[in-house]
């Protein structure tokens, strides 16, 4: 590994934002509640949920919890989304995805009163970012951005490849690092991209979020790339990412997994809900 090499560590900067989250909440006397619509038995479902109800513990936000079973119907799920949304102590809430087969997500989340998605999901939401209003930010990828910026590494000019055009993470990605804020040029690969390889030698910062463990190799990143981990597959006892471990001997920053992109994203979370709260408010 190059002396040089910088890891990105999401837990440090989520515990400082979760610090400022706490004291924000007590300072100005707010009553938070965060919602989850939790289907199904899927186990890092329940592992993910149960962190973010531990994260609301340690800053002061109300937990509201719908668990429902894996033979829920349509008609039952959307029934919560009503109770969350008609909830005045739930102040912003989420739909846990992936949701049981069968069962058509956009349906489910296109029902969330706009002003309550801590997701960032909602289509109006992402209209939003298209149009670079304000507007509750997908998780995952504030937390890319944030993770990026908060070590003074600069996305400006930059020439940015996402691995993956997932709804949660590479679409709206691609939106956030190409609007005003961040102004990367950004290209989103898939499994139809023609010539990868060639795409990947020439990003000075890559976003692996595939879900396909060890997919990123040494050979396909450039000399002193910035290389973020999103994937996060479970192999028997061990989460493990996208990027193979031999790329972290070239890059000159990379996120590690655990540790990198999930606590932040899980933070970011907490911050949707209490400016979600804010604009409440006012």
């Amino acid at each position: 590994m190059a002396a040089t090499v910088k890891i990105l560590n999401g837990r440090k900067l989520a515990a400082e934002l979760k610090t400022k989250i706490a004291s924000q909440i007590k300072s100005e006397n707010l009553k938070l509640g965060l919602g989850t619509i939790l289907v199904g038995a899927d186990p890092s479902s329940h592992s993910y949920v149960a962190g973010k109800h531990r994260d609301c513990a340690e800053v002061g936000i109300n937990s509201i919890r719908i668990e429902l079973p894996e033979s829920a119907s349509e008609s039952e799920i959307l029934a919560a989304v009503a109770k969350l949304n008609s909830d005045s102590n739930c102040t912003g809430f989420i739909v846990q995805l992936p949701l049981p087969k069968g069962i058509d997500a956009n349906v489910i989340l296109e029902k969330i009163e706009p002003t309550k998605d801590a997701d960032g999901l909602h289509p109006m939401n992402l209209g939003k970012l298209v149009l670079q209003e304000r507007a509750p930010l997908p998780c995952t990828p504030q937390a890319i951005f944030e993770l990026v910026s908060q070590n003074g590494i600069s996305w400006e000019g930059k020439d940015v490849v996402v691995l993956g055009r997932g709804t949660t993470v590479g679409r709206p990605l691609g939106l956030l690092l190409s609007g005003k804020g961040a102004n990367a040029t950004v290209t989103i690969t898939h499994s139809k991209t023609g010539d990868l390889i060639s795409h990947l030698h020439r990003a000075e910062i890559i976003i692996a979020a595939l879900g396909q463990p060890h997919f990123l190799k040494s050979e396909m990143v450039r000399e002193g790339a910035v290389v973020i981990d999103v994937g996060l597959t479970r192999i028997g006892d061990k989460l493990v990412g996208d990027v193979d471990q031999s790329v972290y001997e070239k890059v000159s920053a990379y996120s590690p997994v655990p540790g990198g992109v999930g606590p932040l994203t899980r933070a970011m979370l907490l911050r949707n809900v209490l400016e979600l709260a804010r604009k409440s408010l006012h």
